[in-house]
């Protein structure tokens, strides 16, 4: 039944936002050279695949990561964020805020590669960083959504963003990803702080 879920909805959600794909791919084109499109590496079901994601920062942003390391905001776990991010293009600040950015994650749901709903996708060498009582969220299928990313998302401290996720795969169900699911589309709308 979740597979079917994934299915439906990645199919209504890619039919509903395709207009709007021509219409980011040009304001991204137009803002800095360079790909609208990315496939960046996350890690899913106990793998390595490639997230599409439409680019929001600047090409290449991840070779510059080592040089902005010193700015890292999160000095609590492995996880990399900095609130003004200077690798963030205008486009791309406006595709975040609203989620955009995110859309073509719905390929990889159909291809099976991530769920709607499930741990919230982080790159290879994050997840080696995992504390034992969490390393089972690296074998579980993330998804595009899920209880982390509709409390806080990377604003949360990473041992509770961990927390979320495994309770999430311990006690999911189809009724806890429909209100997932929900909560998701009223940030998207209402409340793009995401929290």
């Amino acid at each position: 039944m979740k597979r079917l879920m994934d299915i439906m909805g990645a199919t209504v959600g890619l039919a509903v936002t395709a207009p709007l794909w021509p219409f980011i791919a040009l304001a991204i084109k137009l803002d800095q050279k360079g790909p609208a499109l990315v496939k960046l590496d996350r890690v899913s079901s106990g793998r390595t695949i490639k997230v599409y994601k439409f680019r929001s920062m600047t090409d290449g942003a991840h070779q510059l990561k080592p040089q902005l390391k010193h700015l890292n905001e999160r000095t609590d776990g492995s996880f990399f964020k900095i609130k003004n991010d200077p690798r963030l293009t205008q486009t791309g600040r406006l595709l975040r805020k609203f989620r955009l950015d995110e859309l073509p994650q719905l390929i990889n749901v159909l291809k099976g590669e991530l769920s709607l709903v499930g741990p919230r996708p982080h790159e290879p060498e994050e997840v080696i960083f995992y504390p034992h009582p969490h390393k089972h969220l690296i074998v579980a299928k993330a998804g595009v959504t899920g209880l982390s990313q509709v409390n806080g998302a990377s604003s949360l401290p990473f041992l509770r963003e961990l927390e979320l996720d495994s309770h999430y795969v311990k006690n999911q169900s189809l009724l806890l990803d429909v209100k997932i699911l929900g909560k998701t589309l009223w940030i998207m709308f209402f409340d793009p702080t995401g929290v």
